[in-house]
């Protein structure tokens, strides 16, 4: 197996690209950061569930996407903001809004991840992650 340099931008790829293939679900190594940003996806309505099993080095998270009634993912795009080369930190202020409302963004902050409302909502700034809309 290929050794990655960014998990999450793969992870996000993976994302994307089992919607465009009208995948129902894929699985993922695990890590701690990607099951996060899975459970910001399910709670805002981006993907239907998630779920980590196995043990130790053999932990995947299985992902189950989500398609509106045409068949069409309801994920339209990804873009990775924050990468190992180049992090992005932003203030609270600064946070952006995607697609004026229509979109997500997730924030790394020092009281967890969360999406961009909510640390906005909080006041608290931190590594912009990713942008989805």
């Amino acid at each position: 197996m290929a050794v990655l340099t960014d998990p999450i931008s793969d992870f996000l790829t993976r994302v994307k690209n089992a919607g465009a293939a009208r995948n129902e679900q894929f699985q993922v190594p695990h890590s701690a950061i990607k099951a996060e940003i899975a459970r910001i996806l399910q709670e805002e309505g981006y993907i239907w569930s998630y779920e980590v099993s196995g043990e130790g080095k053999d932990k995947v998270i299985t992902v189950k996407s989500k398609f509106t009634k045409d068949g069409k993912s309801i994920i339209q795009g990804v873009k990775r903001c924050s990468k190992p080369g180049r992090r992005q930190y932003v203030h609270s202020a600064e946070i952006p809004t995607v697609m004026n409302g229509l979109g997500i963004s997730i924030v790394s902050t020092s009281a967890g991840m969360m999406t961009g409302a909510k640390a906005r909502k909080q006041q608290i700034g931190g590594e912009l992650v990713a942008l989805v809309w």
